[in-house]
């Protein structure tokens, strides 16, 4: 027994565990509550050792609480979050490629992960978490063999041991409660690509807490200057020496005169003095371009398009589709895939992962305007002499129109458009 073992307090009911091959912790910071096991808990170390959050050489300890205040980072995650937890998630029957709505799986995915959240609120909150601390953890609930329930775990509750035979065992710190061990198969576990250890994924906002921290120091520099400034580039002027009298009547005018709240109140003037107005300084000039720049490089960490975080510098015309068509295929698709194998991982066993998937519909951000929509659906259904591919219950089907009555037999479901030319 270690000799700060007294703080820790026994696991009721569990075999004290073999010890892991390694630890690691969740990335969590200040205001985020963290909880320790003990003295010899390895988070403590880091934490005392950073403050709680990520060391920067801008002077500031970024946090996963701290960068959300950022607006770069805000809407970075909750783009993808929202994205995330806005498609529909589906399991597909891998033979016919049909909905697997009799598995107990499938409305838990699609429509009710537990009694209190909504499939977009469980997967938003999911995602959100891990892209800020890397990871996002939920309790499988079952009855018998059933998964009925995900309940999401707070992360800075958790922590994630490797054991000597490569499996995973979780440390849940339950509010008030001994700490309870959680087996690989209890729990829902998303992480992205990105690992040092193989079974933790790196947190986003920690990865760019340079950059985050840069932009959130830029920002406090604007707020003072805002707060302590009167007109910025004023210029007072005098014809010869200020007197004492006057220099003191001056300087009190000007602090009645400090802070946004008194922008433009009329200034009495001393001694035949003037007022000018200077231009924009070179430094502050550069001031603006460093907060554009940090709000490119936090963007680059995320993977969203500057026009996706309402930048006025790039053309929002018919690009605009490609530019979302970007973000689809390289910021959202690798979580999708993240998201679509650990439900294979986590919730379907061998046999069934045999036979089901789990899939997002991301055919909704990935179709161009209604006219490249209307040219697609024309040359696919037959029409300028090219050779059918699609059935029109099929486009109605991506419309979100229910299956046409009013169609002739060779346009519906019975064998397609028999009529259309067909190629050599």
């Amino acid at each position: 027994m270690g000799l700060f073992d007294f703080l820790r307090r026994p696991d009721a009911g569990l075999a004290a565990p073999a010890p892991p091959t390694s630890v690691s912790p969740v990335q969590a910071g200040v205001g985020d509550a963290v909880i320790f096991s003990g003295m010899d808990d390895p988070r403590l170390l880091e934490f005392i050792r950073t403050g709680g959050g990520s060391g920067t050489a801008a002077g500031i300890s970024v946090t996963s609480k701290m960068a959300m205040r950022n607006t770069t980072v805000l809407r970075c995650v909750s783009l993808i979050s929202y994205s995330v937890g806005m498609l529909p998630m589906h399991l597909i029957n891998k033979d016919d490629r049909s909905k697997a709505t009799e598995h107990p799986l499938f409305r838990v995915l699609h429509r009710k992960p537990n009694g209190w959240q909504t499939a977009f609120e469980f997967r938003s909150l999911m995602q959100q978490r891990a892209l800020q601390y890397g990871d996002a953890f939920a309790r499988i609930v079952r009855t018998g063999n059933r998964i009925t329930a995900l309940v999401p775990i707070d992360n800075t509750r958790i922590s994630v041991e490797q054991r000597p035979d490569w499996s995973l065992e979780y440390r849940y710190s339950r509010p008030n409660q001994d700490p309870l061990l959680l087996r690989q198969g209890d729990v829902f576990h998303l992480r992205g690509g990105l690992s040092d250890d193989g079974f933790t994924g790196l947190s986003l906002v920690k990865q760019a807490a340079e950059a985050i921290a840069l932009a959130i120091q830029t920002e406090k520099a604007s707020a003072r200057l805002f707060r302590n400034g009167m007109i910025v580039g004023q210029v007072l002027k005098h014809p010869g020496k200020l007197s004492a009298e006057a220099y003191e009547r001056l300087k009190e005018s000007m602090i009645e005169r400090e802070g946004a709240a008194q922008a433009y109140r009329t200034l009495i003037l001393e001694e035949n003095m003037d007022v000018g107005t200077g231009g924009t300084t070179g430094k502050d000039a550069q001031a603006l371009e460093q907060r554009s720049y940090q709000v490119e490089e936090i963007s680059r960490a995320f993977g969203v398009p500057r026009p996706l975080l309402m930048m006025d510098d790039t053309s929002w015309g018919s690009g605009i589709d490609v530019l979302g068509q970007f973000f689809v295929r390289y910021a959202l698709n690798p979580w999708f895939e993240a998201w679509q194998q650990a439900i294979e991982r986590d919730l379907l066993t061998d046999a069934e992962a045999d036979q089901l998937e789990a899939k997002f519909n991301a055919g909704a951000l990935l179709r161009g305007s209604m006219v490249d929509q209307g040219e697609f659906f024309a040359k696919g259904l037959g029409a300028g002499g090219h050779a059918p591919f699609l059935e029109v219950d099929e486009v109605r089907g991506w419309l979100d129109l229910g299956p046409s009555d009013n169609l002739p037999p060779q346009m519906g479901r019975e064998g397609g458009n028999n009529d259309a030319p067909q190629t050599a």
